[in-house]
């Protein structure tokens, strides 16, 4: 029968013996120095990276994140410059503001002192009339009539008083060409020299300004 079949014993291959193919891949499988690979396996894609390969992530994020934070420094310093710029230019805005509407009501308040003073100006002239009136009745003849003109002049110089206006000073003072107005002079005074021996019309302030000024009559 082995005849027959056109083989030998010696030639019938072994099952238990490795063939040529097999040979070479657990040839390349093995290498030298190397823990022994099975065949058909390799290192698993999806594993943990690789120790370099991680450092040079985090030295990549680590330096964008210092890139990021260099950004937002320098526009947060814009931002504060900005800002101080902007105060700085409202504070002066603000300042400008109230130093006009100081002068705006300095300047009403001061209007206004003027306008009062032309209309109480044109009301002395009454006022003197109202004092010769007064003046010009003997004593003895002082009677109700009398009594009632005294009581409107009260009125009128209380009117006067609220308004601000003050009687200037005169008689017995030393003259001031700023409050007063010689028109005279009383050589035979024995006063001082300069002062005021007689007022021939009263004077009139209305504040720090002279509605007008007392006519008087000076010792030599």
């Amino acid at each position: 029968m082995w005849e027959g079949s056109g083989l030998t014993a010696k030639q019938t291959p072994r099952n238990d013996e490795p063939r040529p193919d097999e040979e070479a891949v657990a040839a390349e499988a093995t290498l030298p120095g190397d823990e022994t690979i099975p065949a058909g396996q390799g290192p698993d894609p999806n594993g943990p990276a690789a120790p370099a390969q991680q450092t040079t992530v985090a030295e990549e994020q680590t330096i964008t994140a210092e890139n990021s934070i260099a950004e937002l420094t320098v526009r947060l310093e814009e931002a504060e410059s900005r800002a101080g710029e902007y105060l700085d230019s409202l504070q002066r805005e603000r300042a400008a503001f109230q130093n006009y509407r100081r002068r705006v009501e300095r300047e009403r308040a001061e209007q206004a002192q003027v306008i009062a003073g032309e209309l109480l100006l044109k009301l002395l002239p009454t006022l003197d009339d109202f004092y010769r009136a007064m003046e010009a009745v003997p004593a003895g003849e002082r009677n109700q009539w009398f009594e009632g003109i005294a009581l409107i002049l009260r009125k009128f110089e209380r009117f006067l008083a609220d308004e601000g206006v003050e009687e200037i000073p005169a008689l017995g003072q030393p003259f001031d060409p700023a409050l007063h107005e010689a028109v005279g002079v009383d050589s035979d005074s024995e006063a001082a020299s300069g002062t005021i021996t007689a007022v021939l019309q009263r004077g009139y302030r209305l504040g720090d300004r002279v509605l007008r000024p007392a006519l008087v009559r000076v010792a030599p």
